[in-house]
């Protein structure tokens, strides 16, 4: 049934709601209203490309009908956004309640979190630090659908060793050890009992992977000159992975994490030899000198002078088995090396897999992945290593609402050894450099990608960009259409032929976040009335719900407008498209993450990452989750209806 109106108006406002134009207003640029009008037009051209059959993940399905698509079941009455408010606000009518935090036990026989006593070995057998991306994986098996029982996976993104330890200046070895293995991912198995989660402790699943365990290194880069240090001279194993912070869940129900800011932790580079291995680490952003983190005064594989290559096996995409505690995950070098944000999976129309990913810098590309086999639902084995064979592409994004996917493919185009790329291997290694000479369009911090489970559509966030039209730097562009872009913006993508692995799409603007009633920036909220649209600021995270409804997390509403971090549940399609729903707000200082549901959508997970930032150990800026006299811990929170079954947003 359709939501009744009364429940899409907008309590964030403090005045009555005003039938205001939400293109610019008097204000805004001329350049800015011709882009996003230019940007409607396009909208008008796609939506008459999106008539027929929608896919979905899976294949064909029937194009919902307009009341159908109106009937997004989004019946909650908003939140209103909140400052200063340490703990976490939900609708009327719903609970939140934590899962597990920081420091927790996961593996059997773990200790009891000491944050007095913290050493490698201890946080390598309890819950990792700033929590990021989930996946849920139900049990027992793959592909099954339990949504009451089943495994979390949990990204840890970072460490911050001022808020973590009684007292941090320069680091000791122990301290050093406890952010290794605060480091990488957890997983965990869950249960409800009587509409509450719970994670066992005991579970034979749940397993800790940090900056220490050892991987493999699959795929084209496997073994490269590239790819050898002292340690690993083959170039195929590596300990850990670093700064995970999104990711994906395949098909065949495999977790993929995402290395992102791996930069931060290789120091020295500057005495690195000259030529091309050290330019790749320029356009990377290692270290020039020491490391905030002095991680290299122990470690001789965070001196790029003592071992140069060793920054290079990291940034990938990294496959691990849940289901397998004793599986070794292994860093699929075929999806490219860059500050990976996300992968997401889908299956396309002749039953290839695609994976979409965002690299997380200003002005850096959004890439996609097409296998070279096909998906096989009868037999998991067979999928295993379908990631190591495809072909790697970068988006181009041209002003007309056209697009190309350009092939980062050795010999083709420019990426020749007359031009300095030696093999395959050498184009993964270097991708961002690949992006550059294909011409790829530099975005405003592509994030996460989502693919829409009812239409098909692909929708990436670009968390911000204050540096556009800056100085120096690239102007705006229609898919980047606003200079000093504080509050980002969400693409809407269609694939030629709802095929995702054909190379050409088109787009358009689906929203330019920020505050609606700032006329000098400019908002749009998809062709949305301001009153029935909320201020956001940073989006970065999103997921979608069975009914095509996109959930979308921030990460820099303070900075972007004074808010608090949240989460919102946002219409993509029939008349109500376009409303924006403020449904979480967070502790202070935290950021949403990780935003994903079970398959029935009667349970939203959601991770809480850095709570209290900006605090110390000894001055925390935040107790949350667990009130007067703590430290903040990051953690897994669950939102549920109080009442008890009913899908969330309803």
């Amino acid at each position: 049934m359709q939501p009744e109106n009364t429940n899409l108006q907008a309590p964030w406002l403090d005045k009555e709601a005003e039938n205001a134009e939400t293109i610019g207003g008097d204000n805004a640029s001329p350049d800015f209203k011709q882009v996003v009008e230019e940007g409607l037009q396009r909208r008008d051209l796609i939506k008459g490309l999106f008539t027929g059959a929608a896919i979905a993940a899976s294949g064909a399905i029937a194009a919902p009908t307009a009341q159908a698509a109106a009937s997004t079941g989004l019946t909650f009455k908003p939140i209103k956004l909140s400052k200063g408010n340490d703990y976490i606000d939900v609708p009327e009518g719903y609970d939140a309640g934590l899962v597990i935090a920081w420091g927790n036990p996961v593996t059997q026989n773990a200790p009891e979190f000491d944050p007095t006593r913290q050493n490698g070995v201890n946080g390598s057998q309890q819950f990792g630090y700033n929590c990021d991306m989930i996946t849920y994986h139900s049990l027992p098996a793959w592909n099954s659908t339990n949504s009451r029982r089943g495994l979390l996976c949990v990204n840890h993104e970072y460490t911050d060793p001022v808020a973590m330890f009684p007292s941090y200046t320069t680091p000791t070895k122990d301290q050093v050890d406890a952010e290794l293995a605060a480091h990488g991912v957890s997983i965990v198995e869950v249960e409800e009992f009587f509409g509450v989660w719970q994670y066992n402790a005991n579970s034979r699943f749940n397993r800790r992977l940090t900056g220490e365990t050892e991987m493999l290194i699959t795929g084209p880069a496997a073994g490269d000159e590239l790819m050898a240090t002292s340690v690993d001279r083959t170039g195929t194993r590596v300990r850990g992975t670093l700064n995970n912070c999104a990711g994906g869940q395949t098909p065949w129900g495999t977790m993929l994490t995402a290395e992102e800011n791996f930069n931060q932790y290789f120091g020295n580079r500057a005495t690195m030899p000259t030529g091309v291995n050290r330019d790749n680490m320029t356009r990377l952003g290692t270290v020039g000198g020491a490391t905030a983190r002095r991680w290299e005064s122990f470690y001789d594989r965070f001196d790029q002078t003592k071992e140069p290559n060793e920054a290079n096996r990291f940034g990938w995409i990294v496959e691990i088995d849940p289901y397998d505690p004793n599986s070794i995950p292994k860093k699929r070098t075929a999806l490219g090396r860059c500050k990976h944000e996300c992968a997401t999976t889908t299956i396309a129309k002749n039953g290839q897999v695609v994976v979409y990913s965002g690299d997380d810098e200003r002005f850096d590309y959004l890439y996609k992945f097409v296998t070279a086999g096909t998906f096989n639902p009868d037999n998991r084995a067979a999928n295993m290593d379908l990631l190591d064979r495809g072909v790697l592409y970068v988006a181009k994004f041209n002003s007309d609402g056209t697009g190309q996917w350009l092939p980062a493919v050795h010999n083709q185009g420019p990426l020749t050894m007359a031009n300095g790329w030696r093999n395959q291997a050498d184009v993964l290694i270097r991708l961002r450099q690949a992006g550059d000479a294909l011409g790829a369009t530099k975005m405003d911090r592509p994030e996460d990608v989502e693919v829409n489970p009812v239409t098909g559509l692909v929708y990436l966030a670009c968390t911000n960009n204050t540096l556009r039209g800056v100085g120096a730097s690239p102007g705006v562009d229609a898919a980047n259409p606003r200079a000093n872009n504080r509050s980002g913006h969400i693409i809407e993508i269609k694939e030629s032929g709802n095929d995702h692995t054909r190379d050409t799409f088109n787009w358009g603007i689906f929203m330019l976040c920020g505050d609606p009633d700032d006329k000098a920036q400019g908002t749009y909220f998809a062709g949305a009335p301001r009153e029935k649209v909320s201020p956001i600021g940073a989006p970065d995270n999103v997921a979608f719900d069975n009914q095509g409804n996109l959930w979308i997390g921030t990460d820099g509403m303070e900075s972007a407008l004074g808010w608090h971090d949240a989460i919102y549940a946002c219409v993509t399609e029939g008349p109500d498209r376009g409303t924006l729903l403020p449904f979480m707000s967070m502790p202070i200082g935290a950021e949403t993450c990780g935003p994903t549901f079970t398959p029935d959508n009667e349970t939203f997970f959601m991770a809480v990452q850095h709570p209290g930032e900006g605090g110390t150990y000894a001055q925390p800026t935040s107790r949350w989750p667990y009130g007067s006299g703590t430290i903040p811990r990051p953690g897994v929170v669950f939102v549920k209806k109080s009442w008890g079954r009913g899908t969330v947003g309803s």
